[in-house]
C-alpha cells in the first residue's frame, strides 16, 4: 500500500526538503509539488491525492483556508500541516488535520504522519482507493475554482457555475463570473480540456463559455454568430464553431 502525496509550500527550499523527505519513505509512491494554495487547489481539482502536506502561511490562499475548502470535495485527502509557526495548531485541528509538523521536519516525524494517514482508512487512505464509492477523478472537486484578483495578491474561491465566460489574455485568462472579474494563470486550451464536462465550450479562439448561462444565439455577418449570456454579455462565435455550438445547445 503506497500513497500519492501533494506537497505545498511557497518557499522553494522548504518545498524541496519536504518532497525529499516524503520520497525517501517506502510508503510514498508519488510526490507532486505546488508553490501556492491556488496551484494546489487546481491540482486537487484535476485528480485525487491520498494526502496533502501543507504549509500554513502562504500568500493569497493560505493553508488553513485551503484545508477548509476541502470539505466541499467528494473524497478529500488527509491533511498534514507543516509550518514554522506554532500559533496555527489550533486552526489546523479545527479543520480536522491528521498531524501538525514543526519546521525543520525530521524524518521520524514525517514517518509518523505517513503512518497516521495510512491508518486513517477513509480520507485519501489506501483502503479508500479500492472503494467502489470513491468518486471518479472528474468529480473530485464540487464545482469550485481558485481565481485571483487583478492585483494578483488575493485568491478567491468561486463556484464554477457562477462563471459566465473565460477570455484569453496572453499567459493568463480573464474569468468573468457573477462574483466579479478575476485572472488565472493558464491557457484556454487547458481549461477547455478540464471544464468541457462541466458545460463549458470553446466558441472562439479567445473565448470559453459556460453554455448553462447562454440565453440566445443569433447569426452575425460572414456566417459567424453572437452568443448572449444571462448577464447581458455578448460573446462572438467563430464561423467554424457555429454548427458544433448549435448541436451542443440542442442536446
Amino acid at each position: 500500500m503506497t500513497l500519492s502525496v501533494l506537497a505545498v509550500d511557497d518557499e522553494r527550499p522548504a518545498l524541496e526538503d519536504l518532497a525529499r523527505l516524503l520520497r525517501s519513505s517506502p510508503a510514498i509512491a508519488e510526490v507532486v509539488c505546488a508553490r501556492s494554495g491556488a496551484e494546489a487547489l487546481r491540482r486537487l481539482a484535476e485528480r485525487q491525492f491520498d494526502a496533502l502536506f501543507l504549509d500554513v502561511r502562504m500568500p493569497g490562499l493560505g493553508g488553513l483556508e485551503l484545508a477548509g475548502v476541502l470539505d466541499r470535495f467528494a473524497n478529500p485527502p488527509a491533511v498534514v500541516f507543516v509550518t514554522a509557526y506554532e500559533d496555527g495548531a489550533v486552526g489546523a485541528f479545527e479543520v480536522h488535520a491528521v498531524d501538525f509538523l514543526m519546521k525543520p521536519v525530521s524524518r521520524r516525524r514525517i514517518e509518523e504522519s505517513i503512518t497516521r494517514v495510512a491508518e486513517l482508512g477513509g480520507r485519501g487512505a489506501p483502503g479508500a482507493a479500492a472503494s467502489p464509492e470513491r468518486a471518479p477523478e472528474h468529480q473530485v472537486s464540487e464545482e469550485i475554482v481558485a481565481v485571483e484578483r487583478a492585483n494578483g495578491h488575493t485568491t478567491r474561491i468561486v463556484p464554477r457555475a457562477s462563471i459566465l465566460y473565460v477570455q484569453a489574455r496572453g499567459d493568463y485568462v480573464r474569468i468573468v463570473s457573477d462574483e466579479g472579474r478575476f485572472i488565472q494563470r493558464g491557457t484556454l486550451a487547458d481549461l477547455e480540456r478540464r471544464w468541457s464536462a462541466h458545460g463549458f465550450h470553446r466558441v472562439h479562439r479567445a473565448y470559453l463559455v459556460n453554455l448553462r448561462r447562454a440565453v440566445e444565439m443569433r447569426p452575425d455577418l460572414g456566417g459567424t454568430a453572437i452568443l448572449a449570456l444571462s448577464d447581458g454579455s455578448e460573446i462572438p462565435v467563430a464561423r467554424r464553431q457555429v454548427g458544433e455550438l448549435l448541436h451542443r445547445l440542442r442536446m
